[in-house]
């Protein structure tokens, strides 16, 4: 039994599906196939049901998977812990970023790091925020940026920035007149949303004084962006709010119909996020340092309410 071996039945029982497995481990199909194959001969016990479409754990499969996932681990922090003592940055290093932040963010600290921390190989994922507490949990990745507070005893949370909430209102809407938005003139009716699964819906929600959907309404339209929203906004269809950093691109004829809020301003906490049991401290604090560095220009707001990214009960 090996570490790789095991390391391939875990990359096997997330992804589903032999071949993507095989090329995010990048090795061939049948070198995976053929390592789990043995691991299974030496065990003398079935991991996966090959039968079935997506691919499934059998019972003792389950089991085995996570042992595998304490062994692969544990392995981890070994080279963590001599990479820690050395101080050395680099190595591997998975990233998680939820959708409503990877596209405004990413391009302001990617490059700065890639120059400054040639020796680390960053793996980026767009998550959800769900999809980040669980692979967080398991060790698929070591760090995530996401919204916070989660309230997750398991996850340790370090605040990279305070995003304001800005309302983007057509010329139509009854709140255009308004230099400042008020919160208490809020209504989810009135309010183009993003689709289930963004915590960013979840926190303008919870903003609203009403967060139920009137089935008197004229019509209801979720969409998965926020640039569809800002189109759909511009036709008049109905006012969005948008996180600060996505209407530093608008032209200067939409920034006419931005609006921002009263103080305190509602935003969200924005957070670098790990497992408090995560080792790669060095690597996690160069990720932080430049991410503070690049962010300290765009956004300078200290009177702010954050608004919480958990659905309420």
């Amino acid at each position: 039994m090996t570490i790789t071996q095991l390391k391939y039945t875990l990359a096997v029982a997330e992804y589903k599906n032999f071949t993507i497995a095989a090329e995010h481990c990048f090795v061939t199909q049948p070198t995976l196939s053929m390592q789990i194959q043995k691991l299974e001969e030496e065990l003398d016990a079935k991991i996966f049901n090959r039968s079935k479409k997506p691919i499934e754990l059998t019972e003792v499969g389950k089991r085995i998977v996570e042992q595998a996932k304490v062994i692969v681990d544990e392995s981890n922090r070994i080279i963590d812990i001599v990479h820690q003592q050395k101080g050395y940055v680099g190595g591997e290093f998975r990233l998680g970023i939820i959708p409503t932040i990877m596209p405004t963010l990413l391009p302001m600290f990617l490059k700065t790091f890639s120059k400054n921390y040639p020796k680390v190989q960053l793996v980026i994922e767009e998550l959800t925020t769900e999809e980040i507490v669980r692979k967080l949990m398991d060790g698929y990745i070591d760090a995530a940026i996401a919204a916070t507070p989660l309230e997750n005893e398991a996850i340790k949370e370090r605040v990279l920035y305070y995003e304001p909430f800005v309302g983007l209102v057509p010329s139509e809407h009854r709140l255009f007149k308004q230099k400042k938005l008020k919160v208490d003139d809020l209504e989810v009716d009135d309010i183009l949303l993003l689709e289930d699964g963004h915590c960013f819906k979840d926190s303008v929600i919870n903003l609203c004084r009403t967060n139920k959907r009137s089935s008197t309404h004229h019509f209801q339209l979720e969409s998965g962006s926020f640039d569809t929203l800002i189109k759909l906004s511009k036709d008049g269809l109905g006012m969005t709010l948008l996180p600060y950093l996505n209407t530093l691109d608008l032209n200067e004829r939409d920034k006419t119909h931005l609006r921002e809020f009263e103080t305190p301003t509602p935003a969200r906490e924005v957070s670098l996020i790990y497992h408090k049991s995560q080792l790669k401290m060095q690597l996690i604090e160069a990720l932080k340092s430049t991410i503070d560095s690049v962010i300290r220009g765009a956004i300078a707001f200290s009177d702010v309410e954050i608004i919480s990214p958990l659905q309420k009960k």
